[in-house]
C-alpha cells in the first residue's frame, strides 16, 4: 500500500514561515521588554515591618508611627561626603512639614557601620535626626538602596512607597550648586498629602555614596 503524501503549496508554505518568524520574533521582543517592565513595577516596593536600634540603642518599630500619616526615611552612611552635605537640605524639608504629621528618620545599611561609628558621625557632624542601623541589611534589600542620600516616603500604615530618589538637585557628583531649582521631596510630599501620585519619571536618580548589599 503506498504511503499519502500531501504536499503543501509553495505560497502556502512562505506564508506559514513568515507568520511563524514573526511570531518568534514577537516574543523575543515580548520577553526582552518583560524584565524592563517588572523593573518599572518593582522600583517602588513595600517597606516590611522593622524593629531596629539608633545610635542611642532606642529600639524604633514601623508600628510606633502609625499615627503619622507619613515616614521619610534618609540613607546614610558614615563618612560619606554627599549623605553629609545633603542633611541641611533633608532638614530644611523637615522643617517644613513635620507640623503635618510627617515623621522623618534615617536608616544606615552599610556593613561596616556599626552603632557606635554612627553615633560618632551624628556627634561630629550634628545629625539632629533617629538613625537607624539597618542590621543584616533588612531594610535596604527589601527597599531596593543603592546608594547614601536616597530618601523614602512610604505609609507607616499600609507600608506604601510612595516615592524614592534625592531630596533635591543641588548635589552631583564633584559638584554641589548653591541654591536648588527642583525640589523633589517637598514636591512628592505635598503631592501624596494632597490625595496625587508622584510621576516617577521626573525624578532623577539619587546620588549618593553604593550600599554594598550582602
Amino acid at each position: 500500500m503506498r504511503s499519502l503524501r500531501i504536499v503543501r503549496p509553495a505560497s502556502l508554505t512562505g506564508r506559514l514561515g513568515r507568520g511563524l518568524a514573526l511570531a518568534a520574533s514577537l516574543l523575543v521582543t515580548q520577553a526582552a521588554l518583560l524584565p524592563q517592565a517588572l523593573a518599572e513595577d518593582d522600583w517602588l516596593r513595600s517597606i516590611p515591618e522593622f524593629a531596629l536600634s539608633d545610635q542611642a540603642g532606642v529600639t524604633h518599630a514601623l508600628g510606633e508611627y502609625a499615627d503619622r500619616d507619613l515616614l521619610v526615611l534618609y540613607v546614610q552612611g558614615v563618612g560619606c561626603p554627599i549623605a553629609r552635605i545633603a542633611v541641611p537640605s533633608y532638614r530644611e524639608v523637615r522643617a517644613e512639614f513635620e507640623s503635618k504629621n510627617v515623621e522623618f528618620m534615617m536608616f544606615n545599611s552599610n556593613i561596616q557601620d556599626n552603632i557606635p561609628r554612627i553615633a560618632r558621625e551624628v556627634d561630629e557632624f550634628g545629625i539632629d535626626f533617629t538613625v537607624l542601623k539597618d542590621e543584616g541589611q533588612g531594610l535596604a534589600k527589601a527597599l531596593g538602596v543603592e546608594r547614601t542620600a536616597e530618601v523614602f516616603v512610604v505609609d507607616p500604615k499600609t507600608r506604601e512607597v510612595f516615592y524614592r530618589g534625592p531630596i533635591n538637585d543641588k548635589l552631583g557628583y564633584e559638584t554641589q550648586k548653591n541654591n536648588a531649582s527642583a525640589h523633589y521631596l517637598k514636591d512628592a510630599l505635598n503631592t501624596v498629602l494632597a490625595g496625587g501620585k508622584v510621576d516617577m519619571d521626573d525624578v532623577p536618580d539619587s546620588k549618593g555614596c553604593l550600599v554594598a548589599i550582602f
